[in-house]
């Protein structure tokens, strides 16, 4: 099980948010959603790295990596990314 909660996450997203305002995240599957996205971002910059190495990487000596979606929830939970909404 992935650390934090998901109600933890929703209430570090929405921190930020003025008393009065939408809350950015509105739900369980908002959380979820916009976790997801950002997880496949990172794939694809991890892909992206990779293929600019070309043979040097591939012979052999690979560093462990975070899981796309641990270094996602972590991202959203210490505000190093935000979650905007499609209208901004």
């Amino acid at each position: 099980m992935l650390h934090p909660s998901y109600s933890d996450l929703m209430t570090v997203v929405n921190s930020e948010v003025e008393p009065g305002e939408q809350p950015v995240v509105q739900s369980r599957y908002s959380i979820v959603m916009a976790t997801s996205k950002r997880a496949r971002q990172i794939i694809d910059e991890r892909i992206a790295e990779k293929s600019g190495e070309g043979k040097a990487q591939e012979s052999g000596q690979t560093k462990k990596e975070k899981k796309p979606l641990s270094v996602a929830i972590e991202e959203l939970y210490t505000s190093k990314v935000k979650i905007v909404g499609d209208d901004e």
